[in-house]
């Protein structure tokens, strides 16, 4: 692989970066004290093509590939962790699924507006109170087949932009019998009747990034909303979460830019013992090591995604990149902290909230610890 980015690749990077810096990065703390997801600059975010990144250009979107994506999430992050999470699942977790497994008329009624910015958003429905990492055993969601409809019973947790969504796509048990063979992916309208979401979660970071609590009490919806073929729940559902640890990869690695950008800054400003602290070794140290990391992760991330764009396996690649990237992101923050002293554990320097808002990384589609299960399966072939 040649890393060095194209042309346009380059030129994505810059545009993307101008309008983060201008509409998305001074809102972020406004968006964190407020809980409140920010309309404004996503609803700018459509002609951009933003909010469309793979979605192919007869559907309205901007057709990337899976690096330019990759840069365009990563810049996201540098901006707004809570901004950034909420269009990549939307991108990666919503639109993805119906991109790679819907029909012309599935594509045709939800891409041009969940990509334009004139609709809200998408998302995906995995997670219930008794199977976090357990999909294959543990979903109990059912949809069960009546006359023309499926009636969906059930309830999920931690569904990212449920309440900002137009379109769930839900992991449903659509056969008793069928183990893992027996789940299937439907598209719910986000109104439907019979949904309830429940009130925003209350997060540690990510706070204008609305994550909910849903139910499903005899929602009805035409039989022709199955997504991909009926069985394949798992299997789709297990080939979006590799393409979604790419996207979660760049976040962080973005979040980690930002942290790493104000701890130099602090470093060169903040004196003590008469001079910039700087120039102690200490703090150099922990620069370096930033520096160095940021720059591992944004090359492992890279390399998933052009795995991914010339339709090679990349399974094992995205966990890796996916586990290396959050921890890393993780440890940079944390000693962007460090670098500001008692400031940095203030809620007055950004380092904080980006200290918060990485934690879930580590966390969110496949803990650390799955991802290191994932690559010791591919590494021992068990």
């Amino acid at each position: 692989m040649d890393f060095e980015l194209t042309t346009e690749q380059r030129e994505l990077r810059h545009v993307v970066h101008e309008f983060v810096a201008q509409e998305v990065k001074p809102m972020a703390r406004h968006t964190d004290e407020n809980n409140e997801f920010n309309w404004t600059a996503v609803r700018k975010m459509g002609p951009l093509g933003l909010l469309g990144l793979e979605v192919p250009e007869e559907y309205g979107g901007a057709n990337l590939d899976a690096i330019s994506t990759a840069i365009a999430i990563e810049e996201l992050g540098w901006g707004c962790g809570s901004t950034a999470l909420a269009v990549a699942a939307h991108n990666g977790l919503g639109l993805g699924p119906i991109v790679n497994f819907g029909t012309v008329a599935q594509k045709q009624a939800w891409l041009p507006p969940l990509a334009s910015g004139h609709g809200k958003l998408a998302c995906l429905s995995l997670t219930e109170p008794g199977a976090g990492s357990d999909l294959k055993g543990g979903i109990r969601t059912s949809a069960v087949r009546e006359g023309n409809s499926w009636i969906i019973d059930g309830s999920k947790m931690w569904m990212t932009n449920a309440s900002i969504s137009d379109v769930m796509v839900v992991l449903c048990r659509t056969s008793r019998d069928g183990g893992s063979r027996g789940l299937s992916h439907i598209l719910v309208p986000s109104n439907a009747p019979g949904i309830t979401i429940a009130p925003a979660e209350k997060k540690m970071g990510l706070k204008g990034s609305p994550t909910h609590a849903v139910t499903f009490d005899e929602v009805q919806v035409p039989l022709e909303n199955l997504l991909g073929e009926e069985g394949q729940g798992l299997r789709q559902t297990l080939a979006t979460l590799d393409s979604g640890r790419v996207g979660i990869g760049a976040l962080a690695i973005g979040l980690a830019q930002a942290a790493y950008e104000a701890a130099i800054g602090y470093a060169k400003e903040r004196e003590a013992f008469g001079q910039p602290i700087a120039n102690y070794q200490a703090i150099q140290w922990m620069l370096a090591d930033a520096a160095t990391e940021i720059q591992a992760a944004r090359l492992i991330v890279y390399y998933a995604a052009w795995l991914k764009q010339n339709n090679k396996p990349y399974t094992q690649q995205a966990a890796m990149a996916k586990l290396f990237a959050t921890e890393m992101s993780e440890r940079v923050c944390r000693n962007a902290i460090q670098v500001h002293g008692g400031y940095g554990y203030s809620t007055e320097f950004e380092v904080e909230r980006m200290y918060r808002d990485t934690r879930l990384m580590t966390i969110g589609e496949g803990t650390s610890e799955i991802q290191r299960l994932v690559i010791a399966r591919f590494i021992l072939g068990v």
